[in-house]
């Protein structure tokens, strides 16, 4: 009797275990039926993909505009030179917006070390250890044509990514990309440099 009991058992705990798994995984392998559940519960969701079309709007699109007077529930982003490194004509600033000292610089590096360094390498010649392993080798910042760009134009690619370099504007926050783009200006003067960038006291050290 006591045998017979333990194989009702057995054979009750298989079924359930069975029962778990068919709702849970909710499909038939090799996964070419639709699911299969008990309580759909939130796997079906009434909802809008971006771009899908929305019979409820004349122009037939899901996506809408912001509404008129509309702003960003975090911060109001009006100043462009600062939020996007451009001019009020859409052009490139010179110079960054903020100032250079220890603080900035020491950030600068430590961010660029993190982000930056794979592919640019830690002085920016463009021979990262990314560049080691095959990847395309990014321009050195040690050209005529890097040291001449303007610092808006260092800030727009880190926001926005160019050729073969990604976009780092979800990762990177706005003023990290700014003490990025100064710390590089150090990095190309460190490379660069010539006997008129040191102190007049400390020429007399340098052989």
């Amino acid at each position: 009797m006591r045998e017979f009991n333990n194989g009702i058992r057995t054979a009750m705990r298989a079924t359930i275990l069975g029962l778990i798994m068919f709702v849970g995984c909710g499909q038939e392998l090799p996964f070419q039926k639709p699911p299969t559940h008990v309580d759909r519960g939130m796997s079906e969701q009434p909802k809008f993909k971006p771009q899908s079309e929305n019979d409820f709007f004349a122009d037939k699109a899901s996506m809408r505009e912001p509404v008129a007077g509309t702003i960003s529930y975090d911060e109001l982003r009006d100043n462009s030179v600062y939020y996007a490194g451009k001019d009020s004509s859409g052009n490139d600033v010179a110079k960054a917006p903020i100032a250079t000292n220890m603080l900035v610089l020491t950030r600068g590096q430590e961010r660029y070390n993190i982000y930056c360094s794979p592919c640019h390498g830690r002085i920016g010649d463009g021979q990262g250890i990314v560049v080691s392993r095959g990847y395309i080798p990014p321009p050195s910042y040690h050209s005529d044509r890097s040291r001449e760009v303007p610092d808006g134009h260092i800030f727009d690619v880190i926001s926005n990514g160019i050729r073969n370099m990604p976009s780092y504007g979800s990762q990177i926050p706005v003023s990290d990309r700014w003490n990025i783009v100064l710390y590089v200006r150090a990095l190309q003067r460190s490379q660069n440099a010539n006997i008129n960038d040191v102190p007049e006291e400390m020429r007399q050290n340098i052989k």
